[in-house]
């Protein structure tokens, strides 16, 4: 069995980050191991949240792992809060990375062509740091212009998604991939870039017309597994596409209507089905 460290904030509530990661990730039968970062009482979209840092338990409890012979096949980086908690991540993956070791980065910082109000550009220019020791990196256009220093444009061609995914090979990653690209009306899904061959691939499906906190997480999570399993690039674009819009549509049907997060609950069986299909 695979074994993966997820590397991301617990908000208690809420359906995102850990408690999104942690589920997905062992119905995909891959060993979740977890490094909290922060502990929240419900994601930040809650009005009076209360928050805790973790930060300074990610060197004691990883000490601990070092000293048990504890290893992973990979690393799955999400919301980072700080930039030294961001040097403190990159240690820790320089710490547990052998020639095997996958490193997957989701740089979650901002979208809609604006940082979250938490952060500014220096912390954009840290979280590139750490995509550069990513093997797989996958950032949304909004965060992707902010890593690379290239302009963020609302409507975009093909062109500017292949210049997007070159700056952010440019700056390390090996195999960076462009989130919620949409290159034909009523679709979205996905471009990536493999710069060791020189290829692109990109998958699209159907656009649901509805956006839910933690989606992005969802999205992430299923991805970094498939490829944790092997899943080839495409198919493993395809699964995390297709289940995340799985999940809108599913909560859609809920009449209670459950703004915070998606019924990503009901739809495991799916995913699990599906994944027995690509093994």
């Amino acid at each position: 069995m695979k074994r993966i460290l997820t590397i991301q904030d617990i908000s208690c509530f809420g359906k995102c980050s850990l408690t999104v990661a942690l589920p997905l990730l062992s119905s995909m039968g891959i060993e979740t191991v977890i490094l909290p970062s922060a502990v929240l009482s419900t994601h930040t979209l809650f009005k009076g949240f209360t928050w805790k840092d973790l930060s300074d338990q990610l060197k004691p409890i990883t000490d601990h792992w070092k000293q048990e012979g504890i290893t992973f096949d990979a690393i799955y980086t999400g919301y980072l809060g700080t930039e030294e908690e961001i040097d403190t991540v990159i240690n820790i993956i320089e710490t547990f990375r052998n020639e095997n070791t996958l490193v997957f980065v989701d740089p979650a910082m901002g979208d809609n062509g604006k940082l979250y109000p938490a952060f500014n550009e220096h912390y954009a220019k840290k979280n590139a740091d750490l995509c550069a020791v990513a093997d797989i990196a996958d950032p949304n256009i909004t965060e992707a212009a902010y890593l690379t220093g290239l302009p963020y444009k609302e409507t975009y061609s093909e062109e500017y998604v292949k210049e997007l995914l070159l700056a952010l090979a440019k700056i390390g990653t090996k195999t960076p991939i462009l989130t919620g690209v949409s290159l034909t009306d009523g679709k979205t899904g996905a471009m990536g870039y493999n710069a060791e061959k020189k290829e692109f691939f990109h998958y699209q499906n159907d656009r649901v017309p509805k956006a839910y906190h933690g989606t992005g997480d969802i999205f992430s999570s299923v991805l970094a597994g498939a490829f944790v399993l092997g899943i080839d690039r495409t198919n493993a674009l395809k699964v995390a596409a297709d289940y995340t819009a799985l999940t809108i549509a599913e909560t859609l049907k809920d009449p209670k209507n459950p703004w915070y997060g998606v019924n990503f609950e009901a739809t495991i069986p799916w995913l699990v089905e599906e994944l027995k299909k690509l093994k």
